[in-house]
């Protein structure tokens, strides 16, 4: 008697070629991204490609961008990885239908219509919209560092740049006036020689902190020049002297202490619980069902400008899906709390619930004091007021829910997908892969949402097996 094995034969052909609809289960996440994208518009994406059949075919836009939004859902966001992952991941296999771009092609891809695919964003929340998971009677927001493709030691001064920028300038004319001598004046090819030709790009960049540094400069020159006026102004305006300090003389030289990035200009140094890095300002509109409704990078270090753009954000997106639903209370903590947030609220627009003290001592003190009684006293700031409604038993509730509703998702992109900064260069680059990451969390709510209700059934190419298209949340 012998040994009883099934037989593994890697050399067996197949008469028929394998069919790839048999290669994943019914309700694999592959399946989902694939009927997600047949529901979306991607004319724009499609327009830039020739029409009149000429030239080299390209890639289905419909498949790359169901490639780009598969391995941003795994968290995989490296060109080179998304194609051995082509090769040898059966998934990936099954939305590329075998044909595996390279790294080249998905870079180019990505960087060519890098607008477009933020704009995706849009269209995936109208498919949550249409399973009924976009309900935004209360949201919550809240931003989060992400970290830049650069690094703190490649900081500089402004005087550490300008002389660098000098001495590549001066190398790059004597090297110049060399080839001059060599191939003569009416030389045709203009390229640098070999040493040099790899710091043409650091140049450019280097140029660009230059610049940077010295628009930033001027900015605050003009803010100190209107400050000084308005305080001269108002005495005039009163006949005496206003109290308090008054502000300093504007300078028109760059502050030599200011830094620039070498590497990505358009990052900045954030502040984080962790210490310094840097990176970006990614700001997130979150619905209790912890659906993003509004996503935005930023190069502000602080929140405390972004709360109410960030709601009219959210206000458009919704409009642009024809959602009939308006936000009726935004959720905000300490980093967005401002004399000049709280006087400026829209009266048509939600009810602002936000902290006022980011010390966590102080919150706790107030937390321990009993609920306020009676009508608010009169002569309040608007800054006391909205300290007395957090104290109130329902202002505490409510309040109770941002951490529930925001902060989660956060977790959720940077630990459990890995993507806790971002792969390319650039404030609209960032921007771009942080729409596409939130695109992707909100794809993966709605996919697994259909898992819990039954629907995620691979039985045709109807939209309502993934759990759209009623409107409705489908129950099991």
């Amino acid at each position: 008697m012998g040994y009883h094995f099934l037989p593994c034969e890697r050399d067996q052909l197949y008469l028929l070629p394998p069919a790839l609809q048999d290669w994943l289960p019914e309700g694999d996440l592959a399946w989902f991204i694939l009927d997600a994208v047949a529901q979306m518009n991607l004319t724009a994406i499609e327009r830039t490609y020739r029409a009149d059949g000429w030239g080299q075919a390209a890639y289905e836009p419909a498949m790359m961008v169901a490639l780009l939004l598969y391995a941003y859902c795994l968290g995989e966001r490296s060109s080179r990885r998304i194609e051995r992952l082509c090769q040898r991941d059966l998934a990936f296999r099954v939305i590329t239908a075998n044909q595996g771009p390279d790294h080249t092609t998905l870079a180019r891809f990505r960087q060519t219509h890098e607008t477009e695919l933020a704009k995706l964003f849009t269209q995936v929340l109208r498919l949550c919209a249409e399973a009924g998971l976009v309900k935004v009677g209360i949201v919550a927001l809240d931003g989060t560092k992400i970290k830049a493709n650069a690094a703190l030691a490649s900081n500089r001064t402004v005087e550490t740049i300008t002389a660098e920028v000098s001495r590549m300038l001066t190398e790059a004319q004597a090297t110049d006036a060399d080839e001059d001598r060599q191939y003569g004046a009416e030389r045709c090819g203009d390229e640098l020689p070999e040493a040099l030709r790899d710091r043409t790009s650091r140049l450019a960049r280097l140029q660009a902190c230059q610049e940077r540094l010295e628009r930033e400069a001027a900015e605050a020159t003009a803010q100190q020049q209107a400050k000084i006026a308005a305080r001269q102004a108002e005495e005039a305006a009163t006949g005496q002297k206003k109290r308090g300090r008054k502000p300093k003389a504007a300078e028109a030289a760059a502050d030599s202490t200011a830094k620039a990035n070498v590497t990505d200009p358009e990052s900045r140094i954030m502040k984080t619980q962790g210490g310094y890095v840097q990176g970006y300002n990614a700001q997130a509109v979150v619905t209790e069902d912890q659906i993003i409704v509004a996503a935005e990078v930023t190069q502000e270090e602080n929140d405390i400008k972004q709360l109410h753009p960030m709601l009219k954000r959210a206000q458009a997106n919704l409009k642009a899906i024809a959602h009939l639903q308006a936000v009726g209370m935004a959720l905000a903590d300490a980093g967005y709390c401002s004399e000049a947030n709280l006087m400026e609220a829209d009266p048509d627009g939600p009810v602002l619930l936000m902290a006022t003290n980011k010390d966590w001592k102080q919150r706790q003190a107030l937390r321990e004091q009993p609920p306020p009684r009676g009508r608010a006293p009169k002569g309040l700031t608007a800054r006391d007021r909205m300290e007395r409604t957090l104290l109130t038993k329902r202002g505490r509730h409510l309040y109770k829910k941002r951490g529930q509703t925001v902060e989660p998702v956060f977790g959720q992109i940077k630990s459990a997908r890995g993507c806790d900064g971002c792969m390319r260069r650039g404030t609209a680059a960032c921007d771009s892969e942080w729409k596409l990451l939130c695109a992707t969390h909100n794809l993966l709510k709605l996919w697994r949402n259909g898992k819990r209700a039954g629907t995620a059934r691979r039985t045709g190419r109807a939209p309502q097996r993934c759990g759209w298209g009623s409107g409705k949340k489908t129950r099991g």
